[in-house]
């Protein structure tokens, strides 16, 4: 017996990103897309979004930050997006085998205000 073709949905026009963003996080695609005829694509150009931030770090501190980015041929700013990452990374791993993050951690930042002082910010640089 052959498989009768499923009939799709049209796909709506939007009048804007955000209207079909709204669309596709309330529908299923299945209902509208045949994914039997997917194929998988690369997209290695792809950047993620960056933001701009102001962030104020002790002379001392930013000194040996250049330093060590002159050393290693690289700008300092990458270098320092470098060790973030690491450190954010580090932080996850470590509370995940801790098991759930603490109560304290899942505040909204904007309610958390730790004392940061320079002393902390060196260490925590140092790693």
């Amino acid at each position: 017996m052959a498989k009768s073709k499923r009939s799709l949905k049209p796909i709506p026009k939007f009048a804007s990103e955000a209207k079909e963003r709204r669309f596709w996080e309330t529908h299923d695609s299945a209902g509208y897309v045949d994914w039997s005829h997917a194929t998988v694509v690369s997209l290695p150009n792809l950047k993620p979004s960056t933001e701009t931030i102001s962030l104020r770090l002790p002379a001392p501190l930013l000194s040996d930050l250049k330093a060590l980015a002159n050393k290693r041929d690289v700008p300092y700013q990458s270098l320092l997006k470098v060790f973030v990452a690491d450190r954010v990374a580090e932080e996850w791993r470590s509370s995940k085998q801790r098991g759930a993050l603490s109560h304290e951690a899942l505040q909204p930042t904007s309610r958390r205000r730790p004392k940061v002082t320079a002393k902390r910010m060196a260490r925590a640089a140092r790693g």
